[in-house]
């Protein structure tokens, strides 16, 4: 497996990991998939910062991990930034999302950001213990702030100093 930056080819790729979570996790808040053209708009976002990655075994995209801004528009945010990091169904377990994560938090740095954020739902343990391994910290949980599925949801917040 190899990461690397993302490049426009890998949209249709990106999307279908994205649209995945929607349909069948709680990671993403939303119950309304991505059109290609509406994904490849939220796409070409990332891939104008640099601040997307897949993650490619055998030629093909195993997963995707990204960083934009947190609270965009409000000047006083500058510096940070949250991260998305989704591993493609299958391919869990395999050390996908560290590697990915790795180039993210790498990348972050290098841009001269000051901290990342990771916006997760608490049921979520398996993203939890991934960030706490790259050293985010829990900086609180608001409760029932988000409905999917039927049912509210918890949503943690970790961070992570850069500089």
């Amino acid at each position: 497996m190899t990461v690397r930056v993302a490049r426009d080819e890998d949209t249709r790729a990106v999307v279908a990991i994205r649209n995945h979570a929607i349909e069948h996790s709680t990671a993403l808040w939303t119950e309304v998939t991505q059109s290609p053209a509406e994904g490849a708009a939220w796409f070409a976002a990332h891939l104008a910062r640099g601040s997307a990655f897949v993650a490619e075994a055998e030629g093909e995209v195993v997963g995707f991990a990204a960083y934009g801004p947190w609270r965009a528009g409000l000047e006083g945010y500058r510096y940070t930034v949250e991260n998305s990091v989704y591993v493609r169904e299958g391919s869990h377990g395999l050390g996908v999302g560290s590697a990915l994560m790795t180039a993210l938090v790498d990348a972050a740095r290098e841009a001269g950001h000051h901290v990342m954020v990771a916006g997760i739902e608490a049921g979520n343990t398996t993203s939890i213990r991934l960030h706490e391994r790259f050293g985010f910290e829990h900086a609180g949980t608001v409760r029932e702030v988000g409905l999917k599925f039927g049912r509210w949801l918890d949503l943690t917040i970790m961070r992570l100093p850069l500089g």
